[in-house]
C-alpha cells in the first residue's frame, strides 16, 4: 500500500499528562473558565513551531530565529484557540458537515477507496484517527467563529481597493502566463521505470491514437474538459479534471509552448504527440504580461485588504473574548494578548483546584493540522 504522509499541526491545544503512581505530575500554566493549559501543551507548541519551520526547507538558523520571534506569543495562540472553540460550543458551531466534507475530500486526494481505508492510513502512521478528526474539527470551528463574527465588521471602500492598485503596481506586474488543463492518453506498453521512458509498441500507440481522437471529438461535441478528462486522462491530473496550474514562458517544452500562448482562453489543442503519449490542452487563463487592469485584479485586492484588515480586528476581539471570560494565568507566564479588564477568577478551595487537575488527567491529546 502506497504510505500516505498526513500533515502535522502547528499548535497542539491538548496535551498528554505523565504520571508517577497516582501523583499528577503536569503543570496547570493557565486556566480559561472550564479549561485548561498545561506546560506540556505549551512546549509541544514551541517545538511545533521549529518543526514547521523545517518542514518548510528552514535552516537551523532560521528556525531558531522564527522561534525566538514567535515565542513569547505561544501562549497567547493557545488561549486563542481555546477562548474560540468555547465561543463555538456557545454558538452551537458544531463543523460536523464540513468535517464530513473535508475528510471524503482528502480521501479522494489519497485516492482511497473509503473512509475505513483512510482510517487505516492515518493509524499506520501513529496517528490517531479520532484526534485526527477532532484536529481538523477544531480548526473548522475556529475559523467559523472568526467569519461570522469578526468578517462581517470588516468593510472595504472602493477608495481601498483604488489605493491599493496605485501603490502596489510593481507587485502587481506580472509576466504574461497561461493556466492549463491536460488530458494525457499514454502511449507505453507496460508502466515505466522511475526515470526511463517508457516503452512504446504499434499496438499502444494506436491504442492510445484511438482513444485521443475519441476524446477530441467528444470536446468538439460540447462535453465538458474538465468531465472528458475525468473519463479518458491516463495522467495523474485526471481527478481534479486535468488542471495542470499556470506556466510561465520558458517553462514549457518548446513544442508546447509555441502552441499554448498562441491561444486565447478556453481553446483547445488538437492532440499533440509528445514522449508519454498524446496530450490534449486547454488553455484556461491566459494572462497578458504587465500591470492588468484594476477591474481584473479587484477580487484579489479586495481579499488582500480583507487579511490585511482581518488581524488588528481578530485582535480586538480576542480582547472583547478574554475580558468575558475567567482566565488565571501561573505567575512567571505572560499572555501577550491579555486585556487589563480581564477577570481572574478565584480558586476558593483545595476540592474546586483537584477537580481542575482529575479534568486534565482526564484530557485527551490532539492536534489541529
Amino acid at each position: 500500500m502506497k504510505r500516505v504522509v498526513f500533515p502535522l499541526a502547528v499548535v497542539c491545544l491538548l496535551a498528554a499528562v505523565a504520571y508517577a503512581g497516582d501523583t499528577v505530575i503536569e503543570e496547570i500554566v493557565v486556566r480559561i473558565n472550564g479549561s485548561i493549559i498545561s506546560r506540556s501543551d505549551l512546549q509541544r507548541s514551541k517545538e511545533d513551531v521549529m518543526r514547521e519551520c523545517k518542514e518548510k526547507g528552514g535552516s537551523d538558523a532560521d528556525c531558531q530565529a522564527e522561534m525566538a520571534a514567535r515565542e513569547k506569543d505561544v501562549l497567547r495562540d493557545l488561549i486563542d484557540q481555546q477562548l474560540l472553540q468555547q465561543k463555538a460550543a456557545d454558538l452551537g458551531i458544531t463543523g460536523d458537515t464540513e468535517l464530513i466534507k473535508r475528510l471524503d475530500e482528502m480521501r479522494k486526494q489519497m485516492k482511497l477507496d473509503s473512509m475505513e481505508a483512510l482510517e487505516k492510513a492515518a493509524e499506520q502512521q501513529g496517528v490517531s484517527f479520532e484526534d485526527y478528526k477532532q484536529n481538523i474539527r477544531n480548526q473548522i470551528i475556529t475559523q467559523a467563529v472568526i467569519q461570522r463574527e469578526v468578517g462581517p465588521k470588516i468593510s472595504i471602500l472602493p477608495e481601498d481597493v483604488k489605493q491599493f492598485y496605485d501603490s502596489h503596481q510593481k507587485e502587481l506586474d506580472r509576466p504574461e502566463a497561461v493556466q492549463l488543463s491536460e488530458i494525457l492518453l499514454s502511449t507505453a506498453s507496460k508502466p515505466a521505470k522511475e526515470g526511463e521512458a517508457p516503452e512504446e509498441d504499434a499496438a499502444s500507440i494506436a491504442a492510445a491514437q484511438k482513444k485521443a481522437d475519441e476524446a477530441a471529438a467528444a470536446i468538439k461535441k460540447g462535453e465538458k474538459f474538465e468531465d472528458v478528462a475525468k473519463k479518458y486522462s491516463d495522467g495523474p491530473t485526471a481527478a481534479q479534471g486535468g488542471d495542470l496550474g499556470d506556466f510561465k514562458r520558458g517553462t514549457l517544452a518548446k513544442q508546447l509552448e509555441d502552441r499554448v500562448f498562441s491561444m486565447k482562453k478556453d481553446e483547445v489543442t488538437e492532440p499533440i504527440r509528445t514522449k508519454q503519449g498524446f496530450v490534449i490542452l486547454k488553455v484556461t487563463e491566459h494572462q497578458a504580461a504587465g500591470v492588468p487592469p484594476q477591474k481584473d485584479v479587484e477580487s484579489e485586492i479586495q481579499n488582500a485588504i480583507y487579511y490585511q484588515k482581518l488581524q488588528p480586528a481578530l485582535r480586538d476581539y480576542m480582547t472583547k473574548l478574554r475580558e468575558e471570560a475567567f482566565i488565571d494565568i501561573k505567575p512567571g507566564f505572560v499572555d501577550t494578548g491579555a486585556s487589563p479588564n480581564q477577570t481572574k477568577p478565584v480558586v476558593t478551595t483545595a476540592a474546586e483546584d483537584s477537580a481542575a487537575r482529575e479534568k486534565l488527567k482526564k484530557k485527551k491529546r490532539f492536534l489541529v493540522f
